[in-house]
């Protein structure tokens, strides 16, 4: 269920957001800098890196200069595919929950139906969106390339 874990979902959204925001498509940026800027551990958000790279939303580049970068145009990359990968990724097993006649005809009923209006809202947005929302909150991207001057 979508909102029984939300963490692991709202963590591969903004580790995604942080590297669309910080380098795009056209550079990369490494785990240590992306876990600086969300205060996560390292070692906690490797294998969502990983997960969101073997699903083609994010390459992995090797070597000294190497890092994150979008695997494809923002546009292109759902919300709802980030959070499949992350749940999909996800080691635990759905916690056991209360069980019972009122569990089965009304709360588990209840989650499905705010899991499925969860699903359509995230299919409705685009990473891009979420960009487009940090530029109205007056976050400025910084430049893809750094400003050097010679004379």
């Amino acid at each position: 269920m979508l909102i029984l874990r939300r963490d692991r979902a709202m963590t591969a959204v903004s580790l995604v957001l942080d590297i669309a925001f910080h380098v795009g498509r056209s550079a990369t940026v490494s785990a240590g800098e992306i876990a600086e800027r969300l205060g996560l551990a390292r070692r906690g958000m490797e294998p969502l890196l990983q997960a969101l790279s073997r699903a083609g939303l994010l390459d992995s580049v090797r070597g000294p200069r190497g890092g994150y970068r979008l695997g494809r145009p923002p546009r292109d990359v759902r919300v709802a595919e980030i959070v499949t990968v992350a749940l999909a990724a996800d080691d635990e097993l759905q916690a056991a929950g209360p069980t019972g006649r009122l569990q089965a005809a009304v709360i588990d009923k209840l989650w499905n139906e705010l899991d499925e209006a969860a699903a359509g809202s995230l299919t409705a947005l685009t990473l891009e969106d979420l960009l487009r929302r940090a530029t109205l909150a007056g976050l400025r991207r910084p430049a893809a390339e750094p400003i050097t001057f010679t004379i």
